[in-house]
């Protein structure tokens, strides 16, 4: 009798701990206006996917790439993009009792229309893509949330083949599975750019190399497998994907395929990410086809198509995968909504749930579980 209650009390702890937890959707925006929402802060029920809204922020332009802090207290924002001269990045303190959000500080980005930030574990810096302005940034972070000066802009002159390439647009800025190196896709320049990274230096970040991608290709956004081994970059003027082996910093060339289930006129290729446990590869698709593009990768690193799944709207310019592998979530840009798919696990196919929230021009997710 002893050991039942024993038991008994064991699993009414284990389920203790499993639901004294909460997990929150960020959006980040194309507001248009400071007067109007900007950031979204959603409460994300893991069972169903349903989103419930906790708080807005409005006051600050176009908030439109987010990322958080190690700790998930403080979030950092590309804001005023798209606004000629005034590219900034922006920090706030998310208060999860009240729930508020507020602004902390806010640096000029280096650059027009700043587009995609990363932080190093660390929690010492903030790296920062400019699109228009072709350049790249580093920050400082303080522990109290706010983002000091610049300390390194580098900005880069390059040009490729096509109209949209006349001048180098760097597109994201992501850290190697070490974080001692930082890879840039520079959409105008077709490369990915290479940076070594020591976070220990007053100037963490310098330039080192870069490998070319194909000519007109668009180099776009970057991401690694959970096993370091390979990397994938989509490449949005071209729809493909370029699958890459990786070893200490080096790229070498493994595949690369289309995005599409057909050739279209304009391609517009946007995301990519994989799932946790390293199966499945996504990326999205705008313009006429709207939709993920999912692939199965096999154990040499190289893609399989598996399917297709609409994304209920138009434009998805930004998803994620919930860190348990449970859903796919879209942002919707041009129809301004933000849809829920659940993933299985074992095919990677997508059913939609028939869960979304609307907002203006959502263009970026962020997802965070916290210990209540």
């Amino acid at each position: 009798m002893l050991k039942r209650l024993y038991l008994l009390l064991l699993a009414l702890l284990a389920n203790s701990f499993i639901y004294a937890q909460t997990t929150y959707l960020f959006v980040g925006s194309y507001n248009d206006a400071k007067d109007k929402d900007g950031i979204y802060i959603y409460r994300m029920n893991m069972e169903s996917g349903n989103l419930d809204k906790v708080c807005t922020f409005s006051g600050i332009m176009n908030p439109s790439y987010l990322t958080l802090s190690q700790d998930g207290e403080y979030i950092y924002a590309c804001t005023e993009t798209r606004t000629a001269g005034m590219g900034s990045v922006s920090s706030y303190r998310f208060d999860r009792k009240l729930p508020t959000i507020t602004l902390l500080s806010k640096q000029p980005s280096g650059g027009d229309n700043p587009v995609y930030l990363a932080v190093h574990k660390s929690g010492r810096w903030l790296v920062n893509g400019n699109y228009t302005g072709g350049s790249i940034s580093v920050f400082p972070l303080n522990s109290d949330g706010t983002i000091g000066t610049a300390v390194t802009v580098i900005p880069f002159t390059d040009s490729s083949i096509t109209e949209r390439q006349k001048s180098a647009h760097i597109h994201s800025t992501v850290f190697s599975p070490a974080q001692d190196y930082v890879f840039a896709p520079d959409l105008g320049a077709d490369k990915i750019r290479r940076f070594a990274f020591d976070a220990s230096q007053a100037k963490p970040l310098q330039a080192d190399s870069f490998v070319r991608s194909v000519s007109g290709s668009g180099p776009r956004h970057f991401t690694f497998h959970p096993n370091g081994r390979f990397a994938y970059c989509i490449e949005e003027m071209s729809g493909s994907v370029t699958a890459y082996k990786y070893k200490k910093g080096r790229l070498d060339s493994l595949q690369r395929l289309m995005t599409h289930s057909a050739p279209q006129k304009f391609y517009n290729s946007a995301d990519i990410h994989i799932s946790p446990d390293g199966r499945f590869l996504y990326a999205s698709n705008r313009g006429d086809e709207n939709n993920i593009a999912i692939y199965r990768i096999s154990k040499n690193g190289t893609l399989s198509i598996v399917g297709y799944e609409p994304v209920q709207g138009e434009h998805p310019r930004n998803f994620l995968i919930d860190p348990t592998g449970k859903f796919l979530v879209v942002a919707n840009q041009i129809s301004g909504n933000v849809v829920v798919f659940k993933r299985n696990a074992q095919t990677g196919l997508l059913t939609n749930t028939g869960i979304e929230v609307k907002m203006q021009g959502p263009s970026n997710l962020q997802i965070r579980t916290y210990k209540d």
